[in-house]
Order: structure tokens, then sequence, then C-alpha cells
């Protein structure tokens, strides 16, 4: 089962892939992406692992600034 750690809220996740948030809906409606979904609010999450995924299609790595402050994030969350 994914932990909350694995997902990004969208403005996490585009600056993640170095793109605007609206790029990432754009990209989630072309089925480029899948967001999930939270039941009581409707936001958008998306899996770590989905945009490390999409990384590695376009062979980009995320910006360091990003690992960094993700690292920082994630141990918070523990």
């Amino acid at each position: 089962m994914d932990k909350i750690r694995d997902y990004l809220r969208i403005s996490e996740a585009a600056e993640y892939l170095g793109v605007s948030p609206g790029t990432l809906r754009n990209w989630e409606q072309q089925g480029k992406i899948r967001a999930h979904r939270v039941p009581q609010n409707g936001y958008r999450l998306f899996r770590l692992p989905d945009l490390k995924a999409v990384l590695r299609e376009v062979g980009r790595s995320p910006l360091k600034r990003e690992r960094t402050k993700l690292a920082g994030r994630n141990q918070r969350r523990a």
C-alpha cells in the first residue's frame, strides 16, 4: 500500500518535473500521467514513482534543489 509521502501535490509535482501546474493538468487530461484524486476535495496527487518514470522517458533528472527539498519533506512526514 502506498504511503502519503509517496504522493506530491500538483504544485510540488510540477516543480519536480520542471513544468507548470497547468501543463501537468493537460498531461493528465491527455492520459500522459495519472493523477489520484482526494475524495474529500478533488485535489490531484501524483505518485513519485510515476513522476520519476516521466523523467526517465524524457531523459532528465529532477532539479537538485527539488531532490533536496523532497528529502526533507519525506523526513518530516515519516
